[in-house]
């Protein structure tokens, strides 16, 4: 818990996240990962050696850029709903927590830097499709849902929380409360389809201004992720813009229901990328944040790094 109550990003230190997991340890690696869940790669040496090596590529360009890097757990799948579909019990869920924390303790301590702090940050993927739920739980459902799992990164040690992928703002109210009851620090990440607008018909601007009425701003900030910068350029007008501090874009043009159908992996272009990120700046003066989401590897975290550089 080195940095629960001054995260270094809130301070202006620039950071990155990893990218895709997912895609890389399905389309990369080979590793079979059942519904989208990354946490079942940790029952393998395989598996647990490719996340490893995974994180290792991203802390390097964390190191050799000077930049922070926010290292996140592979639990985006790992709460109470999914892990009953694959069978696990809420002890084993509880064991999956405390380990992964533990490995992002141990990477940390081998690889931060006084001029790359590395954040611990616990991740807690929507209770039901990341694209197109077809359950809707009201804040209070969202905050007992998601209670346990707040729990456990405390408990174990981290710095602080993202919900990733949320698709409408209730869910993420109830998380963003969960947190506040426990004091820990929490980030929210949109996700919206090709117009701009959440899965949910919301606009980004009413889902932040949502949260933060809810919770009294409780959140640390917001990202956008799951979605490719031209989907969502266009709506970054206005006040609000400034509670954004973090994008992880996928690589992809495509659609979510395109990308959901699709059988190969569209990774798009790293360097495209980063020029679309180096020009996000004057549309989001708090920008400190920066990595990828589906599709994207190493590669495009580099390139971001590189264009942010010179932007």
């Amino acid at each position: 818990m080195k940095y629960r109550t001054a995260l270094p990003q809130m301070a202006g230190k620039q950071m990155i996240t990893d990218g895709g997991l997912e895609t890389t340890l399905i389309f990369y690696d080979g590793i079979d990962l059942p519904l989208f869940a990354a946490f079942k790669a940790l029952e393998t040496d395989a598996g647990i050696s490719a996340i490893d090596a995974y994180m290792a590529r991203f802390a390097k360009i964390a190191i050799d850029a000077k930049r922070g890097f926010i290292m996140d757990t592979p639990t985006w799948r790992a709460s109470a709903r999914w892990a009953a579909e694959l069978n696990i019990s809420q002890a084993e869920l509880r064991t999956i927590h405390r380990e992964a924390v533990g490995s992002l303790i141990r990477l940390r301590d081998r690889c931060e830097t006084d001029h790359s702090p590395f954040v611990l940050n616990g991740v807690i993927g929507p209770q039901d499709d990341g694209y197109a739920p077809t359950r809707v739980m009201s804040a209070v459902e969202a905050e007992s849902y998601h209670r346990a799992q707040v729990g456990w990164f405390d408990e174990f040690g981290a710095d602080m929380v993202s919900a990733i992928t949320m698709t409408y703002s209730d869910e993420a109210i109830g998380i963003a409360s969960a947190a506040k009851t426990q004091g820990m620090p929490v980030v929210i990440a949109f996700t919206v389809e090709t117009e701009g607008r959440l899965p949910s018909g919301e606009s980004l601007a009413d889902a932040i201004r949502a949260v933060d009425d809810a919770t009294d701003t409780y959140p640390a900030y917001y990202m956008i992720n799951c979605a490719h910068p031209e989907h969502f350029v266009h709506a970054l007008d206005g006040e609000w813009t400034t509670r954004i501090m973090g994008l992880r874009a996928n690589a992809s043009r495509m659609s979510h229901a395109e990308l959901d159908a699709s059988e190969t992996l569209d990774d798009g272009d790293p360097d495209e990328l980063g020029a679309l990120y180096a020009g996000m700046s004057a549309r989001l003066p708090n920008l400190t944040v920066m990595g990828g989401c589906c599709g994207t590897d190493h590669r495009h975290i580099a390139a971001i790094c590189k264009a942010t550089s010179a932007a």
